[in-house]
């Protein structure tokens, strides 16, 4: 589905991001509500990539996103080389009751990694030796 999308891991290269995905969506006939949560999903992992798996760890690095599309699905993959982290921790942090505090009750984190789960079908990630891999699925034709 078209080349990946090579980028160094510096705030400037979240538009470059967000084009892609927007290309991509629009490639998979997305619907505009898919199309979005996808774009959500996706600039807010690769912002918490480049502030905290980069800059906050004193690294350096690039953000590697390719798109795989079936007749079901689009997938959007990205892989970093930043410090490894556990986006299913944050999942089980987030309550109900959190949610409903007002916002400068809530301790800070977590709730954009919680919201980018909940926008797409599926959220996939796993450390594969000094990568980070995540993928945003997005059935086609939800039923």
């Amino acid at each position: 589905m078209g080349e990946a999308l090579q980028v160094v891991g510096v705030l400037e290269s979240l538009e470059a991001i967000a084009q892609y995905v927007k290309g991509a969506a629009k490639a998979a006939q997305l619907d505009p509500a898919q199309a979005y949560n996808l774009r959500l999903a996706v600039d807010e992992i690769a912002t918490n990539i480049i502030t905290h798996g980069y800059e906050d760890a004193g690294l350096t690095g690039e953000i590697v996103l390719w798109a795989t599309c079936t007749p079901e699905t689009l997938t959007i993959h990205l892989e970093d080389e930043g410090k490894a982290y556990n986006p299913h921790a944050w999942q089980a942090e987030v309550t109900p009751e959190l949610c409903q505090q007002p916002p400068e009750q809530r301790p800070l984190g977590g709730l954009g990694v919680y919201l980018a789960m909940r926008s797409v079908d599926q959220f996939r990630y796993e450390r594969v030796g000094d990568r980070n891999h995540t993928e945003f699925v997005i059935f086609r034709n939800p039923s």
